[in-house]
């Protein structure tokens, strides 16, 4: 029920993104659900390794290249994607800031609706 839950939310979130950020475009409801779904295996599969080679620039940058890579897996997704656009590296490192903002406020939101045991 959590992860069914928090997908819904995070499709939400990214239709958000799509009225709050100049630069990206969603559809409709079911891309957004398509996207954040593709954004979460990226975030899964993609991310860590991206981190994981990037470490020395990261450490360097004192981890502000994170969000370089936030940005490229959004914009990535994006390219993958019918319906789903976003215009530019800018487009994309904004849209990614504020869908993970976003998401912090669904995760805190989340644990606190759907406490551990």
């Amino acid at each position: 029920m959590k992860l069914l839950a928090k997908w819904l939310l995070y499709a939400t979130a990214l239709l958000a993104v799509a009225n709050l950020s100049v630069g990206v475009e969603v559809a409709s409801f079911g891309t957004a659900l398509i996207a954040a779904f593709v954004i979460g295996l990226f975030n899964i599969f993609l991310r860590p390794l991206l981190v994981l080679l990037t470490l020395p620039v990261t450490v360097v940058t004192m981890g502000l290249f994170l969000f370089v890579i936030n940005a490229l897996l959004f914009w990535a997704a994006a390219s993958m994607l019918e319906g789903f656009h976003v215009q530019g590296f800018g487009a994309a490192l904004l849209g990614s800031l504020v869908y993970s903002t976003l998401g912090v406020v669904i995760d805190s939101a989340l644990q606190r609706l759907f406490p551990q045991f």
